[in-house]
């Protein structure tokens, strides 16, 4: 286990300025390379108290602008159009770059890494997402995947495109068989 200092609050870690235990790789390849901690030596230490209040500031202005953000990108909603099979299943997935390109072209401006898929997205229909603007700020967003830009607005309003495309197709079948059972 190596120990390290945070530099800005990590989830289910710890938040700015705690000492935590992480395993090797974990520090090695994921906090170090981003700046989201340094090794805890007696130095490191030092230089962190002499620094703290400059990084406390920094991460209060970098959150207050997220937290603007925020406000106006709260319940957005996103269409993407992607090919399915006939039980919904999408040729594929939608992955994190998809979903952040569509918020981008909606008008905000969001990295793929910030976009938080807990599984992939392998249907069609509506999906909320986690936005993190900052580790102290998320939002929802919703991804609404369908087969065309019809479909999508019959998912926003509440209405299965496949369930009403399946009853459309019974319907004129029943009437074409019962005038032959009629004359026999």
């Amino acid at each position: 286990m190596i120990e390290l200092i945070l530099l800005e609050r990590v989830e289910k870690l710890g938040q700015m300025g705690q000492i935590v235990k992480v395993r090797p790789g974990f520090a090695r390849n994921f906090l170090l390379p981003q700046k989201k901690a340094m090794r805890a030596t007696k130095d490191n230490l030092a230089y962190f108290e002499t620094q703290r209040t400059q990084l406390e500031a920094a991460n209060l202005s970098r959150k207050s602008d997220a937290a603007a953000v925020a406000e106006r990108l709260e319940g957005l909603k996103v269409v993407l159009i992607r090919q399915a099979g006939e039980s919904g299943q999408l040729y594929g997935s939608v992955s994190a770059r998809d979903i952040a390109d569509a918020v981008t072209e909606a008008g905000f401006t969001v990295d793929r890494k910030q976009i938080v898929l807990d599984r992939p997205i392998k249907t069609l229909g509506l999906h909320p997402l986690r936005v993190m603007l900052h580790p102290e700020v998320a939002v929802t967003v919703t991804a609404n995947v369908a087969q065309s830009a019809e479909a999508a607005e019959m998912q926003a309003a509440g209405i299965n495109p496949l369930v009403e495309r399946d009853e459309a197709d019974e319907e004129p079948a029943a009437p074409a068989e019962q005038p032959p059972a009629a004359s026999a």
